[in-house]
């Protein structure tokens, strides 16, 4: 039987009720189209400053599985990231080496300190997954910082962002803002192997997820037949599927604040798809973060379309595998959850395995080949050997002195 998932009151995911009857929701995605088509906020077409167009005009790049696993580039990069793993950034102590910064906030990859007027956001190197710090992989901080800077530029005809300026290669000053305590999970496919991935959920009997109506007989891998909004929030240290109702009605957002912010992640998810498209790639799930300013605009925050944040597949082999059964080709982070789900419970096992050191390398090197490829640069490997952390701190030093 077809069930609906409507996470409880309390928000505890180990305590989800699955109920006969779908959870309606006040703002259904069919709803959000129609508000899209309204031209409320500024259109999803590509700037004429991005020199690209609409992929409806526009040849696909053609991408290869063999240009991520060999070539002159991979040796290149790959000998430089075996002799950085020891420099990796897994710890940051601003507080105690940039005059003027107060409090830390640690998060799974970003630790966050208060500059008075401003944020200051530093992406370290840990990996994360299944809400656990599993590696430090070397570069991935600035990969991160650097992909979404790239994003935040690309996607300023969408959404204002809170983006001051960038110091450093793994640091970004943000505007203060108050940040709505929802991601915004944007889905084109039906994938995953986490315990809230959208297969998970569904291969389980789950037919109404967050509020969208999901029809019978989707198989692993599929393409849905239009992207959809799961939208999840914290409690202890989990991500928990709710539905737009729960989240008015909870107080977390405001009708208007939820409808404005929801468009906003459905047309930036449009927008990704259509440049990854372009550059021989799938995006097929992401999540955005938002918060209000001081002048009450809804500014994107956080990160926008990394390699944490999202899935990507590569797009000239997709359907040719789909068909067969065939996992797609990822270069993402997806095989660095299934080597841990292969060996261990990585949600409830005490002690984890260590990854081994090839596999933190070519997470590493997979992490810079997406930058490269999606932006369409040579991705900077620090040509010098001071440690990053003191790097950092000079370098934020002087921008703080300067605001």
């Amino acid at each position: 039987m077809a069930q609906s998932l409507n996470p409880p009151k309390t928000l505890n995911l180990n305590q989800l009720q699955l109920a006969n009857t779908p959870s309606s929701s006040p703002l259904p995605v069919k709803s959000i189209s129609k508000l899209l088509k309204k031209k409320k906020f500024p259109s999803i077409m590509i700037s004429a400053s991005s020199k690209m167009s609409s992929t409806q005009h526009q040849t696909p790049q053609s991408l290869s599985l063999q240009a991520l696993t060999d070539g002159d580039r991979k040796t290149e990069v790959m000998n430089v990231i075996k002799n950085s793993v020891s420099n990796c950034l897994s710890e940051t102590h601003l507080d105690l080496t940039v005059p003027g910064l107060k409090s830390k906030t640690r998060g799974k990859v970003r630790d966050i300190y208060d500059g008075g007027d401003y944020l200051v956001l530093v992406t370290t190197d840990r990996q994360s997954a299944f809400d656990r710090i599993l590696a430090s992989i070397p570069f991935k901080g600035q990969v991160l910082n650097e992909t979404s800077l790239w994003w935040f530029s690309k996607t300023q005809h969408i959404t204002p962002n809170a983006v001051v300026l960038s110091p450093d290669k793994n640091v970004t000053i943000a505007k203060k803002c108050s940040v709505f305590p929802v991601e915004f999970v944007v889905r084109g496919y039906v994938t995953g192997s986490t315990d809230t991935s959208l297969w998970t959920v569904y291969k389980n009997g789950v037919r109404n997820y967050c509020g969208n109506a999901l029809p019978d007989g989707l198989v692993k891998n599929q393409k849905l037949p239009e992207n959809i909004l799961t939208p999840t929030t914290k409690a202890a240290d989990h991500d928990v599927p709710v539905t737009p109702q729960e989240i008015v009605q909870r107080g977390l957002m405001t009708q208007d604040e939820y409808d404005e912010a929801s468009m906003k992640a459905l047309s930036l998810f449009h927008y990704g798809q259509q440049v990854a498209l372009e550059h021989g790639l799938i995006l097929l799930d992401t999540k955005y973060e938002f918060g209000k300013g001081s002048d009450g605009t809804v500014l994107l925050i956080d990160e926008v379309h990394t390699p944490d944040s999202s899935r990507y597949w590569i797009a000239d082999s997709y359907e040719e595998r789909f068909e067969n059964c065939l996992e797609p080709e990822n270069i993402d982070k997806e095989f660095l959850r299934l080597w841990f789900k292969d060996r261990c419970n990585p949600y409830e096992d005490e002690v984890l395995p260590d990854a081994p050191g090839e596999l933190v390398s070519e997470l590493a090197w997979r992490y810079i080949f997406l930058y490269e490829t999606i932006t369409k640069s040579k991705f900077e490997m620090p040509v010098t050997k001071e440690h990053v952390h003191d790097r950092i701190s000079h370098n934020v030093s002087q921008a703080l002195s300067s605001l």
